[in-house]
């Protein structure tokens, strides 16, 4: 049996950190440990170490050296900052994707808002927001645009956090609605009224921030 590469532990571990700081399973100021997680996900330290300095460079842990690591308090200068980079790599996304998407495309973009509208319905946050996450990624994967894929998947985290705890209050996700009238642009191929509503569903994100 091949040894799995340290590329993929470390992967690994970065996923299961930067899940559980986005979920609230590790709290804002939480401080890490090296040891505790990597003996809580079975792996060395290394790629645990190795993750932190990735979550460290995308905000969602501070560190000072010799003394902690924690994760950051969710701000909402950041949020607001994240939400306009991610926002504008989505718009761009969409303005190269619609052109190219394909009638399963877009039956992929209609069965994900149908699990967003169902999970915010019941009240399930990981749901809405992976239905969220599948629907965008449709435009985003058509896109093919590999920059704007990893600003995306670099700085949602840290939106995602503030999302979370909204929705925890008794808000809502983004609205369906605005899904739906995406995904009907996409389907006429009106490019202009994709983008623009693509802006639209990203500035309530630079809003929800403004009310923190």
């Amino acid at each position: 049996m091949e040894a799995v590469p340290r590329t993929l532990l470390r992967d690994r571990a970065y996923a299961a950190i930067r899940d559980a700081i986005v979920t609230g399973a590790i709290e804002p100021g939480a401080v890490v440990r090296d040891a505790e997680l990597a003996e809580r996900l079975g792996l060395s330290r290394g790629p645990v170490r190795e993750a932190f300095a990735r979550l460290v460079d995308e905000g969602l842990l501070e560190s000072k050296p010799q003394s902690y690591t924690r994760v950051t308090p969710v701000v909402a200068a950041d949020v607001r900052d994240a939400a306009a980079v991610v926002g504008a790599m989505h718009e761009l996304a969409t303005r190269i994707a619609v052109p190219r998407l394909f009638a399963a495309d877009i039956e992929s973009m209609r069965t994900a808002n149908d699990r967003f509208t169902a999970a915010v319905r019941d009240g399930d946050v990981d749901a809405a927001l992976r239905a969220d996450d599948a629907l965008h990624d449709v435009l985003v994967r058509a896109a093919g645009n590999r920059a704007a894929a990893a600003t995306v998947a670099r700085y949602t985290p840290l939106i995602r956090r503030l999302e979370r705890r909204r929705f925890g209050e008794g808000g809502t996700c983004r609205s369906a609605g605005l899904h739906g009238r995406l995904i009907g642009a996409c389907a006429d191929g009106d490019v202009d009224e994709a983008v623009r509503i693509t802006a639209e569903i990203w500035r309530t994100l630079a809003d929800l921030a403004d009310t923190e």
